[in-house]
């Protein structure tokens, strides 16, 4: 794949874009608080809470390989045109049936669902646009930008969602994410995106189904690429469960107050980590970054089962999510670097089907861990009350710590461990950069 622009201007199309697409994203982010809060207030179920986010996720990682095939067919500027429209269309749709008063809860899963299916096309094709758009020595810095774009959606969308449901209804949050879209469509449609070659005449077209487990196939022959998805996908289980569990573990001991400060703190970190990358050089050595933040996530994660404290637990959320985006956007730019633009949409595409599968599995294994297993054990009564209980308290949400505990040694052991794997650690000096900018 060839792109045909100015080199000095790839940056300043790229941050227009990534504008745009912010704002989407905050917009979307705001919805989805707002449903979150609809749905629990009128089911009062935690289960159905849930099943929003499994909604939310399990189409895009069974579509994406899919997704990722078609990606590197067209251009990449039609497909998150094409993905956002139909992003916007499912908002809007929620929105006209809570005005009408129709809106179901059935009605929001299939949105969601909707929504994820087009994410799965939106995010390989703006993260594989960002290598053609961006010269390779300013990826880290764009990278960064994607990042605080996420940052700021945490950030934000808690505050001000809040906020807004005390003075509109929720329908109209719904349409504020309807303009959102629009924005970042208006900016797709108008910004110079330099023009894409697509190579579509191959003298051996590939079947169907090679193509689309092409990214896969790639990935596996490569022992560090593979190594790195790998280690992802465990960690993002064993964090996946203590996000499902950092509310009622809050709230064991604590008022919606007390979380909304720890996550906003929280969201301050992600922002501030994620405009220093933005800004600054990245490091030389990004998979020890990777190691470093990691280990210091499993770090907080243990140390957060421990105590029944706001100001600490405030401390440990912005020590935690500081560190997400320099491991999100070092390992975006290995990838980048590592792997030619023109299989990138199948590359990143199962990059998000094989790391966030086990998302799914962990958002429907913390309940029944939490209340049929861990909860007992620290009751009162419990088998660990009269030993681990003397340590980190027994009653409510004291077995919801011990889980944060155990979830953030294992993320201690699974770093150490990726660390020893030799393929992994000397990635970035064994297997060659690939990207160019000039082509």
């Amino acid at each position: 794949m060839k792109t045909l622009y100015p080199k000095n201007t790839g940056m300043q199309v790229f941050t227009l874009i990534w504008f745009g697409q912010m704002i989407s994203l905050i917009g979307s982010q705001l919805s989805n608080f707002a449903l979150g809060i609809w749905v629990y207030q009128k089911t009062g179920s935690v289960t159905q809470f849930a099943l929003l986010s499994l909604f939310s996720s399990l189409p895009m990682i069974l579509i994406s390989p899919i997704a990722g095939t078609l990606v590197d067919r067209f251009p990449r500027r039609w497909v998150m045109l094409l993905s956002d429209f139909g992003a916007g269309i499912a908002t809007t749709v929620i929105a006209i049936l809570f005005s009408s008063g129709d809106l179901t809860i059935w009605h929001i899963c299939v949105g969601m669902m909707l929504s994820s299916c087009c994410t799965a096309f939106q995010w390989p094709a703006y993260t594989s646009a960002t290598t053609f758009l961006v010269p390779k020595e300013h990826l880290s810095r764009a990278n960064g930008m994607l990042q605080m774009g996420e940052a700021a959606g945490r950030l934000v969308s808690p505050i001000l969602g809040g906020f807004l449901l005390l003075l509109i209804e929720i329908d109209a949050i719904l349409y504020i994410d309807v303009v959102s879209f629009l924005v970042a469509l208006l900016i797709l449609i108008l910004a110079p995106f330099p023009k894409q070659y697509i190579d579509r005449h191959r003298a051996e077209p590939l079947p169907w189904l090679t193509e689309t487990f092409y990214g896969l196939v790639y990935i596996f022959k490569r022992k560090g690429l593979f190594a790195l998805l790998i280690f992802f996908g465990i960690t993002n289980f064993l964090v996946g469960i203590v996000q499902m569990l950092v509310t009622p573990l809050v709230l064991s001991f604590g008022s919606p107050t007390d979380l909304g400060t720890i996550m906003t703190i929280g969201g301050v970190g992600m922002l501030i980590s994620s405009i220093l990358i933005s800004t600054m050089k990245g490091p030389q050595k990004r998979i020890y970054s990777i190691f470093g933040f990691m280990l210091l996530g499993g770090i907080c994660i243990t140390c957060a089962g421990f105590y029944k404290s706001v100001p600490l637990l405030a401390l440990i959320a912005f020590l935690f999510f500081f560190g997400q985006p320099i491991i999100n956007s070092s390992t975006l730019v290995i990838f980048q670097k590592k792997v030619p633009s023109n299989v990138q949409g199948r590359v990143f595409a199962t990059i998000g089907a094989i790391a966030n599968a086990s998302l799914p599995l962990a958002y429907a294994a913390a309940g029944p861990l939490a209340d049929k297993i861990f909860e007992p054990l620290m009751s009162k009564n419990g088998l660990l009350a009269s030993n681990v209980g003397k340590i980190i308290g027994v009653g409510q949400g004291r077995g919801i710590g011990l889980m944060f505990i155990v979830m953030g040694l294992l993320t201690v052991l699974a770093t150490i461990i990726a660390y020893r794997y030799k393929p992994l650690r000397l990635l970035e000096k064994q297997l060659p950069d690939i990207v160019s900018n000039s082509n």
